[in-house]
């Protein structure tokens, strides 16, 4: 019954005939998290899901885990609104990431519902990495391929995101932002598909492990462009009851801000990944 209609040629899938309120079966999910190995990140509309439902959908796919900088929605800690109020100018997340790539074991995926969304704009962007990486000369992927990304929190303030405000504020850590660094692969493989992917994006990638920044600058900045080239992307728009699932492991993914003066009320919830290797 489930009908699957790429987005774009290179990555996104819109999934259709399908209620996860209701048709939340062993069979269901195999289906759905087929589609989106395949392509990356998969779409479902209409899905007027209550909290509890979303919850286990997102346990269906993996383990729930928990955002370090921003706290849950009351009752439900594993899920967290992405807000942008009609005041706000600057949103939450908006510059091409995959999701606190800074910590040791990354999020294997995220899943974002949207509850309210603005009349215009507001579409959000999702780039295949391993289209990214496939796309290089046969010597710059010997070149990157012993080569480790130093990735940290404190470089999102770059795109001055919601979270990190929410974080200067957070009385619970005397006013300071909790600062997060790993080291992992420039190229990382994908635990399941096997396939190779750029693991590196412009938010989080500070350098490369034992270089300067200054040695790491010219490198790193031909690998942000190239990793988020059109014909890597897809472009989302998003309804009230849409649901998104990206893999974060092979995807990078940027929030258009778009849409001054309204309100944008997302539920987010992201599911423990592993060390990449």
């Amino acid at each position: 019954m489930i009908s699957v209609s790429p987005l774009a040629g290179n990555v996104g899938a819109v999934i259709s005939g399908v209620d996860l309120g209701r048709d939340l079966n062993e069979s269901t999910v195999a289906e759905i998290r087929k589609v989106w190995l395949d392509h990356g990140v998969v779409f479902l509309r209409e899905q007027n899901l209550t909290p509890d439902q979303f919850v286990a959908f997102a346990r269906s796919i993996g383990e729930l885990d928990r955002y370090p900088f921003v706290p849950g929605i009351e009752g439900y800690p594993d899920i967290i609104a992405v807000t942008k109020l009609p005041h706000e100018t600057v949103n939450f997340g908006g510059i091409w990431h995959s999701d606190t790539a800074y910590l040791d074991e990354p999020p294997m995926a995220t899943t974002l519902l949207a509850r309210e969304v603005p009349p215009y704009g507001g579409d959000t962007m999702f780039a295949n990495q391993y289209a990214a990486y496939e796309a290089l000369s046969p010597s710059m992927q010997e070149l990157l391929a012993p080569l480790r990304g130093v990735n940290s929190s404190a470089l999102a303030d770059v795109s001055k995101t919601r979270e990190d405000r929410i974080a200067e504020a957070d009385g619970s850590s005397g006013g300071e932002v909790r600062n997060f660094e790993a080291i992992h692969p420039v190229v990382r493989t994908h635990p399941e598909t096997g396939r190779k992917a750029l693991y590196v994006n412009v938010a989080h990638t500070a350098r490369f492990d034992g270089m300067t920044d200054d040695e790491s600058r010219p490198l790193l900045q031909y690998l942000f462009a190239h990793q988020v080239r059109p014909e890597f992307t897809c472009r989302f728009q998003w309804a009230p009851g849409s649901l998104a699932l990206w893999d974060n492991r092979c995807v990078q993914h940027n929030p258009i801000n778009d849409y001054q003066g309204y309100k944008r009320v997302m539920h987010r919830i992201t599911l423990k990944g592993d060390r990449p290797v």
